[in-house]
């Protein structure tokens, strides 16, 4: 696992010339007598580190797969060089090559909790699997040969590497070095072809003898190679390429398939031609001529049974004429011929067996299917070969993600009750069995709160999913397309459309759980409001608004009497009369100079809706076409269950819509929302006839594209593409060079195109103080616009009970406008003792039981904000609102709206998504920098804690789907069907080595089947090789250097030691403890030749001293 170098913050500085800064600051803005009351910060830069979790989803662009039928592990590589391990379900795990090559093959050391990866850049790779998170332990990169097929016998060491110039080499596993043994082409093939045989394709011990090699080439040459004589017993030719082999078990027979669709069954014995030829696809002509062509059969196996005929499976083979055809995988038992067809193309297949011996009857009982955007597990013990109930999450791409959102900490009874209606979606006709891919055990699930994660999609569904601890499980899907009238074909469709595809996408999700009031905004600019039941219900008409939203400065006559907009005067009480919702959409499709006027770009069904248990439409609003301009895609979107409101702004102006009485109560222009106190000069400005292009960007189905200029280019400025979950508007803002995002700005504020075009970028439903002279905080709406501005919008609501649904709601702008630099991204408020005040919320209840005698339930209706303080309290007491916006975020005391903190958070970039989130039982802004830094900051003193360069911004998907969420958790699309989760708390990355699963379980290896005595007596039955007296230095000498480069993996002697049993595992240590031992030994040696070579020189110096003195008399000394 990758570790972040985490650059902590000096908090004692940082806060030391903050805080003195800030009390500056505070002296000037507060008189002496009315200081900031000091809040006490818990969260420290300790608390905060990051590291990704995991990663949920189907495997983005897959090209190879293995099975462990011991273990019962099932291994997925990609063409991006990751690799996917699933156990049972709830144990899955994530691994990544750091060359990013595509895998083109895996092999399980079966029982062993090792895998080897061969990739598209030559190189192999050991993986350790018996730590739960999976590491190298070896690398050997090929220098001079490009790998094409390897093949590791069961419960051998040995792996054979085939190569594209058609040789074969040989390596140990345990130390990932070559032998010296080589097969080479033109030995294997000799003079049976005058030409290169072509790649290595296949390459396969005879089950019954280990020491006989079948070696399949490209060309349609298979050759069996004797191992012990170093030469070929037989050659097999055929003229049709050959695209792979399969041995029956007994080791008499193989098969193999073919380019043209055929496939050739040999007796080893038997070169001279095939057995049997079978063209499971081809039209059999009369006269006895051949099968007309079929396309290639990329794969067959050939599996036996006990007791009846043998399975034969094959993927591919189809019959040319079947244009438009899905790919299928052909299952082939005695004389029944069963075509599964398949929903996306077959990238590879499995068959899964009792037993991990090649030579014993192979029993299988299902197959698992590896299609390019789907796993797919056919059981083949039951009639009709149906598919297991996939219990893994990979069905989060079933329709691309257009946006999501993630909540931890939720409602304990939200997630019990979306299984219960989920659970009546379950598709029927499973397989009755258990999933049988079951390896590995559960992690200790050391969180215990709920976590919940929404994903919204282009064809107009919602799904939610159980995130807790961890995991991921789809709770229940809900589709929002089916409140509108679907267009038969094409030249069907209405005009009205603005998108050319998915008219139903999903581009923003607002929902309360505790109230569980969903909202969505769709790319049609269409709004739907959902309540949750569990009672199904038949809705005779669909309740609907149309909202004519435009932005015009001049003057003009609003033809609906829905409500004209007012002249921008100076503040006071907009009171729109509420209106009957309209049952059908309007008539009138043009105005009088015959442009497309007061038309939704959908139309709602007119016939009753039977609505199941789940979520249930209560209200359908759609903006219509004006004057021939279509209605611009919304940007922002915020319900309230206490005040039954809702309220969504686009680059037009804003809208707020009672549900409950079915009444617009607002509708208008942005600039209308400043009244007299606008701070830009601004032209009137006629609306563009222009269409809106589609939703280019919003689908992103494939990686790393450049959406096209023209499919970029809206009627909406560049300011409305701030608000990046907006799929059309990437091009004026963002310059897409080399896959990397700059934002091209001017600072200067004089363009009339951008200032008149000014989005609403924010909203936040609150109870606090309106203006500086409240003495006591009310329900209001804060706005927040892309030019940086937070504007106020005062709420006057009726009583709760039977007064609600008849007294209207007044709004009313307050006057009251806070600046910021950059578009505003988010809102929040906290207490005076710096507690987060959420929302007001009415818990949920059902709605379509009627209420019995129960009037208490009614008028508590409106339930107030948090624990709001007593009356005498409420003078003194304040609030402080939080904003963030793209480049900085400020915290602003109330009801002086004072500025008490301010934080710049990036000059060079901008923020993408900045969250206000709780953890360790305080709460901190978290924001997500377009540059790829993660920071965190303190509320409410908004000292920096955590800065982390995490990823760049390389396409949108990352920008539109990143969001953060309570204790430390956040994810992000890193793919187009997978979700990457990761943490920004300390506690978290601590724990999650016990929160991972592992893959890993000491299981005993099945007995191998039993000779029998006459096999035994007379010689037959599998023989076995000494494989090391053969592929061994001594006999085979050393592999060329120049050939391969071994690697040591970071995994190394920790990985070993993490490795508890098994033959690799133990002959590695060994190994080791050799190497040290023979180290030790060698610095013996060399300590023991020092001592003998100063033994020598010392006898030699007293031999001289001897000689010298020797006929001296001692007094002559």
């Amino acid at each position: 696992m990758r570790k972040f170098n985490i650059r902590k913050v000096l908090d004692g500085l940082t806060a030391g010339s903050s805080s003195a800064s800030q009390q500056q600051q505070q002296q000037q803005q507060h008189p002496a007598g009315n200081r900031e009351p000091e809040i006490q910060e818990t969260l420290q830069s300790e608390h905060f580190q990051l590291c990704k979790t995991v990663r949920h989803g189907f495997p983005y662009q897959p090209s190879a797969l293995a099975f462990d039928p011991v273990q019962k592990i099932l291994a997925v590589g990609t063409q991006t060089g990751a690799l996917r391990l699933f156990g049972r379900p709830g144990v899955e795990c994530y691994c990544q090559h750091d060359s990013g090559a595509a895998v083109i093959q895996l092999q399980f050391l079966i029982n062993e909790g090792a895998l080897v990866s061969a990739l598209a850049d030559d190189t192999l790779h050991l993986w350790n699997l018996r730590q739960k998170r999976p590491a190298i332990l070896h690398s050997l990169k090929f220098c001079r040969e490009r790998v094409t097929f390897c093949h590791l016998p069961f419960q051998s060491k040995w792996l054979y590497v085939g190569t594209e110039r058609g040789n074969i080499h040989i390596v140990n596993v345990e130390s990932f070095t070559l032998s010296g043994y080589v097969i080479m082409w033109n030995k294997a093939i000799e003079l049976s072809s005058k030409s290169h045989p072509g790649p290595v394709v296949h390459i396969s011990d005879n089950p019954m003898d280990e020491g006989k090699l079948l070696i399949g080439f490209e060309s349609g040459t298979v050759v069996l190679w004797d191992l012990k004589s170093k030469k070929a017993d037989y050659r097999y030719t055929y003229d049709e390429a050959i695209h792979s082999v399969a041995w029956h078990h007994e080791g008499k027979q193989f098969i193999c398939s073919h380019s043209d669709g055929t496939l050739t069954i040999w007796n080893v014995r038997s070169p001279a031609k095939p057995v049997q030829t079978i063209t499971p696809h081809g039209k059999q002509l009369k006269d006895g001529k051949k099968p007309e062509p079929c396309k290639p059969i990329l794969k067959v196996e050939f599996k036996t049974t006990r007791s009846g005929e043998p399975f034969i499976i094959l993927s591919g083979g189809l019959s040319y004429d079947t244009v438009g055809r899905r790919p299928c995988l052909t299952v082939m038992h005695g004389k029944s011929t069963a075509v599964l067809e398949m929903d996306y193309s077959i990238v590879d297949f499995l068959t899964l067996c009792e037993t991990p011996y090649p030579n014993d009857f192979q029993e299988p009982y299902a197959v698992v299917v590896l299609l390019e955007k789907d796993l797919v597990l056919i059981d083949l013990a039951q009639n009709g070969y149906p598919i297991f109930e996939n219990p893994y999450p990979l069905s989060i791409h079933e329709s691309p993600v257009t946006c999501c959102e993630y909540f931890a900490d939720c409602p304990v009874d939200l997630i019990p009750a979306l299984y219960s209606v989920g659970t009546r979606q379950k598709r029927q006709g499973y397989s009755k069995k258990e999933w049988p891919i079951n390896g590995g055990n559960w992690g200790l699930g050391v969180q215990s709160y709920p976590e919940i994660i929404i994903t919204g999609h282009a064809d107009g569904s919602v799904k939610f999913w159980d995130a807790s601890a961890i995991t991921l499980q789809v709770l229940y899907k809900l589709k929002t397309s089916k409140v509108f009238e679907k267009s038969r074909n094409k030249d069907d469709r209405p005009n009205t459309d603005i998108v050319d595809e998915d008219p139903y996408a999903i581009q923003i999700i607002s929902w309360c759980p505790e109230s569980r009031m969903l909202c969505i905004a769709g790319v049609s600019a269409h709004v739907i409001i959902y309540r949750f039941s569990k009672q199904e219900v038949i809705t005779e008409v669909i309740p609907m608004l149309e909202v004519r939203l435009l932005y015009e400065i001049s003057d003009v006559e609003s033809p609906e009497g829905e409500q004209a907009p007012p002249l921008p005067t100076p503040v006071g009480g907009a009171t729109p009369q509420p209106i009957p919702p309209q049952s059908h959409p309007s008539t009138s499709s043009s105005s009088s100079d015959g442009l497309r006027d007061n038309v939704p770009c959908l139309k709602v069904k007119t016939s009753p809706l039977k609505q199941s248990p789940g979520y249930q439409t209560e209200l359908v609003i759609q903006l219509v076409w004006v004057s021939g301009e279509p209605p611009q895609q919304i940007t922002s979107l915020a319900v309230n269950s206490s005040y039954g409101l809702v309220v969504f702004g686009n680059c037009n102006g804003i809208a707020m819509v009672d549900y409950l009485q079915k009444a617009v109560l607002l509708n208008l222009g942005t600039v209308e929302l400043y009244g007299s106190n606008d701070p830009y000069r601004r032209e009137p400005r006629s609306p563009r006839k222009s269409r809106q292009p589609s939703g280019a960007g919003l689908c992103d189905i494939s990686e790393g594209t450049v959406v096209p200029e023209d499919r970029c280019k809206s009627p909406t400025s560049a300011k409305m593409s701030r608000k990046l979950s907006l799929p059309t508007d990437l091009k004026p803002d963002l310059d897409i060079k080399d896959n990397s995002f700059s934002r091209s700005r001017s600072s200067s504020v004089t363009s009339i195109d951008k200032e008149s075009r000014e989005a609403i970028s924010a909203l936040h439903f609150c109870e606090t103080f309106t203006r500086k002279a409240d003495s006591s905080p009310s329900p209001c709406l804060w706005v927040g616009t892309t030019l940086g501005t937070v504007l106020v919008i005062a709420l006057n609501l009726p009583p709760g009970g039977e007064q609600r649904l008849l007294q209207p709601v007044i709004v009313s702008p307050s006057g009251t406008i806070l600046r910021l630099k950059g578009a505003i991204l988010r809102m929040a408020f906290l207490d005076t003792t710096g507690c987060l005040v959420p929302p007001a919320y009415e818990s949920w209840r059902e709605h379509n039981v009627p209420e019995e005698k129960d009037e208490k339930e009614k008028l508590k209706k409106r339930r107030p904000v948090s624990v709001s303080p007593s009356s005498s309290q409420e003078i003194s007491e304040n609030q402080y609102a939080v904003i963030c916006s793209e480049k900085q975020a400020k915290v602003i005391s109330l009801p002086t709206q004072n500025c008490a903190y301010k934080q710049n958070i990036t000059e060079t970039s901008f923020v993408l998504r900045g969250d206000i989130v709780a953890l360790n039982n305080s709460i901190c802004l978290a924001c997500f920098c377009a540059n790829g830094h993660i920071m965190t900051f303190s509320l409410p003193s908004l000292r920096p804690l955590l800065d982390v360069y995490y990823l760049p911004l390389t396409n949108m998907r990352i920008a539109r789907t990143f969001c953060f969420t309570n204790n430390g958790q956040a994810l992000y699309l890193v793919s187009p069907t997978e979700i990457q989760r990761l943490t920004y708390s300390q506690e978290t990355c601590e724990n999650l080595q016990e929160m991972l699963g592992e893959l890993f379980t000491p299981v005993e290896t099945p007995e191998a089947p039993n000779r029998g005595f006459f096999k035994g007596l007379f010689g037959g039955g599998a023989q076995s090789l000494d494989r090391e007296e053969l592929f061994g230095e001594s006999s085979s000498g050393k592999a060329s250097r120049s050939l391969a480069q071994h690697i040591p993996g970071p995994g190394g002697i920790e990985g070993v030691k993490g490795a508890a049993s098994g033959v690799v595992g133990e002959l590695a240590r060994a190994r080791l403890a050799l190497d040290e031992r023979g180290q030790k030994l060698g610095d013996l040696e060399e300590r023991t030749a020092a001592m003998l070579s100063s033994a020598d020189s010392f006898s030699k110096h007293a031999h001289e001293m001897m000689l010298k003195y020797k006929d001296k008399k001692w007094y002559q000394f």
